[in-house]
């Protein structure tokens, strides 16, 4: 097998996982993928179409083509098609979250598939997280109040478009928007893209075409400096709760009333 144990080893790493959480994947032995990576062993058929299909790609893909950073599938990307995601890691091959502040957004654009980039990033751990791969985005800006500029959206990595859901909300990376934290209009359309728009309604919605996308990631978590103040109008729940206790008060003294 020409390619596949380089490819293997970057693939694997590209995507973010430890020797261990890929042999979870596959079921099979730690052991196993290290053996594999390091060409001291080939798997057979049934685990070689297994691996191609874990990383949507052709088992001739997989053993024959140099899959390096400047490889691209021989598919039109529609969302579905393999790419893979650069990700830093510690000392103990745990990945760490790297942070875009607002200052790092223009180059992101070029270094996001840069592994060199990312590790110069602001690095930290969140550890309620579950496995997965994340990644923090600083917001700019007022069009997705009440989250306004400088809270920092940790979402994580979305390997197929076709899941994301209408009526959440994405961090969107593409070529010529840049980094946007938005709400899905419509459901991801191969031939046309996404449609987002902002909780604000003072901003228009708009279409990203598919191949200007770059990466999609889900929020899952946001931190603030600006803790939330309670305030003393009414709101529909209050009010909802208190129409609830006067109908209960109104009963008993309905109650009352014919009983005496």
């Amino acid at each position: 097998m020409s390619n596949f144990s380089q490819n293997l080893k970057y693939l694997r790493k590209k995507k973010g996982l430890t020797q261990q959480q890929f042999a979870d994947n596959m079921g099979i032995k730690r052991s196993l993928v290290g053996a594999y990576e390091e060409f001291r062993a080939e798997p057979k058929y049934e685990l070689l179409k297994k691996m191609a299909e874990f990383y949507n790609l052709t088992m001739d893909e997989l053993v024959n083509d140099t899959i390096d950073d400047k490889w691209k599938p021989k598919r039109k990307g529609d969302g579905s098609s393999m790419r893979v995601l650069t990700v830093a890691v510690d000392d103990k091959d745990e990945e760490n979250i790297a942070l875009v502040p607002v200052k790092a957004s223009a180059g992101y654009l070029n270094g996001y598939a840069d592994p060199e980039f990312i590790g110069e990033l602001p690095l930290f751990n969140l550890p309620m997280l579950s496995e997965g791969s994340y990644r923090a985005f600083e917001l700019k800006g007022d069009s997705m109040l009440p989250l306004d500029t400088g809270t920092i959206i940790v979402a994580e990595y979305v390997e197929d478009w076709n899941s994301m859901k209408p009526g959440s909300t994405y961090v969107v990376v593409s070529k010529f928007e840049g980094i946007v934290y938005k709400r899905l209009v419509y459901k991801f359309k191969r031939e046309k893209g996404i449609k987002l728009a902002s909780d604000n309604i003072v901003y228009e919605p708009y279409w990203i075409e598919t191949d200007d996308i770059l990466e999609v990631w889900k929020p899952k978590a946001y931190i603030s400096t600006n803790f939330p103040e309670v305030s003393d109008e009414p709101t529909i729940e209050s009010m909802d709760k208190k129409l609830v206790e006067m109908q209960k008060t109104i009963s008993v003294l309905k109650d009352n009333f014919i009983r005496s």
